[in-house]
């Protein structure tokens, strides 16, 4: 999937990244792999849950506590940004690699103007000699931190080799022990004859209910005295008719029911006796096999401490060095620019400057050390203006709730430039916009692209946002890339079926029919599905979809798509009609739009 020609700025390979949770490890990005180069854009597309932001904050280094890097890597600069400590990390953060978020309103502070926000990052950073001094020691102290953070990583993947040992013991052991539990409650609420029971009940409350109504009718009459004790005996008597009429009712359906639940107490003991048996088995494998896993992870530790104490001392003295030598340099540095400063101030003072000119000077020389407020906000403007916030003097000095929808998302952008980074990732950075506010942003940032020359990673769940701004499209599916291409073969020539399905869902105006949506819901990753995680909702999947996951077959060179569609051996399956229809549109009209220019171009020679 490389791309030979162009210059590799980023590179993830087989990155798998799970969050713990109280019902276990959910799996929410599972072996992603993919390049970035100079100056394009890569889109990575998917529904929600999919994996696209999972990935991005693994970048930018910026996932939450309960979040492991389970395998893989994430090359920047030569460096593994899965395995660098924060320090290291702010050093890249922000400087070399930016990010929008999706929501700008959340993203800002709202007691904050917007200019102390756009220089605050700025001035934070504004010692300039620290920064080269930083600089100039980033690769031997990158070397050095990398080699903690591999034994630091080791560590932790032998604790979590414990705690899962531990853990799938002890998912075993509480299965068995809530099929006992389910056992006795399900022998304790046993009732074959429930309803019966309910009918018999309901029946005699009614006939007792019409009995009270008959005995009280006797106070309404005017009755002797042996007349009321006449109804008073016959009420008793018809009383204790229906209690036995109930009971002679309820006492066969009452033993079926005893009977029912002790067959169902003897089977929940049986399963008791068995589980119990099971668990004690369990525990003493578990204690026996402990040992063996305790001795492996103390092993893993053991070799992880001799290859960092066989690399340390040459990394040690080659960082040591390199900070004498930059520390060298930045005196150097110094003084001379302190000579040069001091010379260009005896000669302004010998001609008589006057004193602004010797502030100028000054603030010229300082400005060689340190970023000033003044500096910081002249950045802050200029920048403003760029991404296309009108009257960037007064919007600089407002509040976040003064601005529109896109126009904070401009600011946030200007924020993420600031530093000029090599790599922008926008997080669904149009979601909360309208569609022309969201064509905006878009033509932003495909132009502010071009104009520093960044590389873009673009994510969105929508394909057609992204179809007029990417150079090679992700299409990710339950924390997988299931297809990766050009825009032009993504859109053009879709091979999987998911891709098919979310370019059936997107409304255009050639579209006359009801879109398709994708039935079901993408799968919940605390225990991914065997085989294709896509097979499920899949109209074209085949038997082997449910039982073996699909490797990626390759298309073209840069067109690959993880499908057993593409099996020699499969059967011939044709994409959708609407969107074959969509894709034959819509080169149609690329075709109409290139004699049109062909056409003006020539009218335009004739008239020359």
């Amino acid at each position: 999937m490389e791309n030979k020609n162009k210059q590799l700025v980023l590179s993830v390979k087989d990155l798998a990244v799970s969050f713990k949770t109280d019902a276990g490890l959910v799996h929410a990005v599972r072996g992603v792999s993919f390049d970035l180069f100079k100056g394009e854009t890569l889109c990575i597309v998917g529904e929600s849950g999919s994996g696209k932001s999972v990935t991005s904050k693994t970048i930018m280094g910026i996932l939450s506590a309960n979040a492991v890097i389970e395998n893989g890597s994430v090359i920047y600069e030569g460096e593994d940004l899965t395995k660098i400590d924060e320090s290291e990390f702010h050093r890249i953060r922000g400087h070399k690699i930016g990010m929008v978020f999706q929501d700008p309103l959340s993203s800002l502070n709202p007691i904050m103007k917007v200019g102390k926000q756009i220089t605050e990052a700025m001035l934070v950073n504004s010692d300039l000699m620290k920064q080269k001094y930083d600089r100039i020691i980033s690769k031997e102290e990158a070397a050095y931190k990398n080699i903690e953070a591999k034994r630091k990583t080791a560590y932790q993947r032998a604790e979590r080799l414990i705690e899962n040992f531990d853990e799938d013991y002890n998912k075993q052991i509480y299965a068995l022990q809530s099929k006992i539990k389910e056992a006795f409650y399900l022998a304790s609420t046993t009732n074959p004859c429930e309803n019966e029971i309910l009918l018999v009940k309901e029946k005699y409350a009614a006939l007792f209910k019409e009995l009270r109504a008959f005995e009280t009718s006797k106070d309404e009459q005017k009755l002797t005295k042996e007349q009321k004790a006449k109804h008073s005996k016959e009420v008793k008597e018809k009383l204790e008719k229906l209690r036995t009429q109930r009971q002679d009712e309820l006492t066969p359906l009452l033993e079926q029911t005893r009977v029912a639940r002790e067959k169902a107490y003897n089977e929940a003991v049986e399963i008791q006796s068995e589980n119990n048996k099971k668990i004690k088995e369990l525990l003493a494998k578990q204690k026996a096999e402990h040992v063996r896993v305790v001795a492996e992870a103390k092993k893993m530790k053991k070799e992880a401490d001799v290859e960092f104490n066989n690399a340390r001392p040459a990394l040690k003295a080659a960082l040591d060095a390199k900070k004498k030598e930059a520390k060298a340099e930045i005196e150097k540095y110094k003084a001379e620019a302190k000579a040069v400063y001091d010379a260009d101030m005896a000669a302004l003072r010998e001609k008589g400057a006057s004193k602004e000119e010797l502030e100028k000077r000054t603030k010229e020389y300082n400005s060689l050390f340190r970023i000033s407020k003044e500096e910081a906000k002249a950045a802050a403007l200029k920048v403003m203006a760029e991404v296309g916030i009108p009257q960037p003097e007064v919007r600089f000095n407002q509040y976040p709730f003064e601005f529109s929808g896109g126009m904070r998302q401009r600011i946030v952008i200007a924020i993420a430039l600031t530093a000029n980074p090599e790599v922008l990732i926008c997080d669904e950075p149009t979601t909360a916009l309208d569609v022309t506010i969201q064509a905006q942003i878009l033509e932003l940032i495909n132009r502010l692209k071009k104009e520093r020359n960044m590389s873009v990673i673009f994510i969105s769940h929508d394909l057609g946002v992204v179809a007029n701004m990417a150079d090679r499209v992700a299409v990710m599916y339950a924390g997988k890339i299931v297809e990766v291409g050009t825009a032009a073969e993504v859109f053009y020539d879709p091979k999987h079926p998911y891709t098919w399905a979310l370019l059936s869902s997107i409304p255009d105006l050639d579209s006359h029919e009801q879109l398709e949506a994708i039935p079901g819901t993408p799968p919940y990753l605390l225990n991914p599905p065997k085989g294709d995680a896509f097979a499920a909702r899949n109209k074209y999947a085949m038997a082997i979809d449910f039982k073996s996951e699909p490797p990626f077959f390759k298309v073209t060179d840069t067109h690959y798509a993880a499908t057993w569609l593409l099996d020699k051996r499969a059967p011939k399956a044709e994409k959708p009609r609407i969107v074959s229809q969509r894709i034959k549109a819509s080169l149609a009209r690329e075709q109409a739009s290139k004699q049109e220019e062909k056409k003006n171009d020539n009218g335009g020679e004739q008239n020359a």
